[in-house]
């Protein structure tokens, strides 16, 4: 694997089309969400709900929009993960990794990660889950890439920030595009882009595409869109 957003991951390919094929993760290829069980093995499941009922206690009192899934995220992270072990939450999330791969994801989905992979496309996970999770199932199907949420560290711990921006929504179209080494303007020149996601947060990297895949509720397709059938043809 190339690495988590690895500027060498995007270089360009010279005297060919590329062809991308970017998957979200959470309920695209997973069966469910999968952060809140992540974070509960690593915090523990009462220390969580105790964070989870503060953050929208401290919403609630105007410290920060509890509706805004981008800083009930950041907040969850900094109550319950600043000051842990880097190689703890890597050990934590190989094991968790395991688990999802035996039964966490949906079959479908991962035989098309599989056909994207054996046609050679460059194959990515673009997710506002972890890295630390996401890492091991993109190297167990020999993927090319992960764009995910990375904690930031400091002498081999946790902060409790986060590097950049939670991955959802206009962050996945812009760290795609930094990712391929495009502006955020720029036209998609040589790319064949293929991507799959399954809500709002998922629409603008679903815009961008050439071929976009919709998992979620019918009724919330957006509009050009297609719905995912298995062994939709490439």
């Amino acid at each position: 694997m190339a690495g988590t957003d690895a500027a060498s991951g995007g270089a360009p390919v010279v005297g060919r089309r590329r062809t991308i094929a970017a998957f979200d993760f959470d309920g695209t290829v997973s069966r469910k969400d999968t952060l809140v069980p992540f974070v509960a093995k690593v915090a523990g499941i009462p220390r969580s709900a105790v964070a989870a009922s503060a953050a929208v206690w401290s919403g609630v009192r105007g410290h920060f929009d509890w509706r805004d899934r981008d800083e009930v995220k950041a907040h969850l992270i900094e109550r319950l993960l600043a000051g842990r072990s880097v190689r703890e939450l890597e050990r934590t999330g190989g094991t968790y990794a395991a688990q999802l791969l035996d039964s966490g994801l949906r079959p479908e989905m991962v035989e098309q990660v599989r056909r994207h992979v054996s046609a050679g496309h460059e194959t990515i996970f673009i997710s506002a889950s972890l890295v630390y999770y996401l890492e091991p199932i993109a190297r167990h199907f020999d993927m090319t890439a992960v764009i995910a949420v990375e904690p930031e560290e400091e002498g081999g711990r946790l902060t409790g920030s986060m590097r950049h921006p939670n991955v959802r929504a206009a962050q996945k179209s812009l760290r795609l595009r930094h990712w391929l080494g495009i502006g955020p303007d720029a036209p998609l020149e040589g790319i064949e882009l293929w991507a799959y996601g399954n809500t709002a947060g998922d629409h603008q990297l679903l815009e961008m595409a050439d071929h976009a895949f919709w998992l979620g509720k019918p009724a919330k397709r957006p509009a050009g869109v297609e719905e995912f059938a298995p062994g939709s043809a490439f």
